[in-house]
């Protein structure tokens, strides 16, 4: 199967570079089984990192365009490429194949691995919309915390050991504190950093890495030969009528 991580910004272009583009999609095929492929693409144009609603509203209008994009191509599946799931309902609505969200499918693992579970985030002010993300997903009774780390996105790499102690120190805060049976890492970022079963063993409890879990979901849905009810996210009516997503936006 073919799978499509669309990265909701122009991540080739920034800081982080074609060079991160190209570990990380080493990292999910690494993850996937044989016979998966998943494949990185950025958008053109956006926020060179969101980390708050308003760059995520920036993101969504060139990120559904290339989700339509990949269908059209062939893929079997889309991974919105941020822990926001930005556009993850209209992209449902546009497209057949199955698309999901790293939030969406990591809180749903999560929610399974134990009776309460925390979030690893960025900053204090994203604590709001991720409890929001947990009512939109269904989990909200089960979200013990979300904890801040408080490193910007485009610093988590800058020093790895750095950012591993940090992550220990909340994660134990939201073990010992929050009661969380669970943890999930509410960046991609910073599960691309790929430190969760260290975190684990120095924590004691699971922790779900957000990018692998949205590979597993879509690999699964696929293989099932399932995708998102049509009755949920109905394809809009302007389209089935015969207009393109182009024709529907006013010059």
């Amino acid at each position: 199967m073919k799978i499509a991580y669309v990265v909701p910004g122009p991540m080739s272009k920034g800081p982080m570079g074609r060079t991160e583009m190209q570990r990380r999609e080493a990292l999910m095929n690494g993850w996937a089984f044989d016979g998966t492929e998943v494949s990185v693409i950025d958008v053109p144009s956006g926020p060179a990192s969101i980390e708050s609603a308003y760059e995520e509203m920036l993101a969504i209008p060139p990120t559904l365009d290339l989700i339509m994009e990949c269908e059209k191509k062939g893929f079997d599946a889309a991974i919105i490429g941020c822990f926001g799931d930005p556009g993850l309902e209209a992209a449902r609505e546009l497209v057949t194949m199955p698309v999901v969200g790293p939030c969406e499918s990591a809180m749903l693992l999560a929610a399974a691995l134990g009776h309460k579970f925390s979030v690893l985030t960025i900053f204090e002010s994203l604590i709001a919309g991720q409890e929001m993300l947990a009512v939109q997903a269904g989990v909200r009774a089960k979200l013990a915390s979300v904890r801040p780390t408080d490193i910007p996105v485009l610093e988590l790499m800058a020093d790895p050991e750095v950012t591993k102690k940090r992550l220990i120190d909340v994660a134990r805060a939201c073990v010992e504190k929050d009661r969380a049976d669970a943890l999930l890492f509410g960046c991609m970022t910073m599960s691309f950093l790929d430190m969760g079963d260290e975190i684990a063993a120095e924590v004691g409890v699971p922790v779900v890495n957000a990018g692998r879990a949205a590979v597993k979901h879509a690999e699964m849905l696929v293989s099932m030969g399932l995708a998102h009810s049509k009755k949920a996210w109905p394809t809009p009516a302007k389209m089935k009528a015969g207009k393109t997503a182009s024709d529907m936006r006013v010059a």
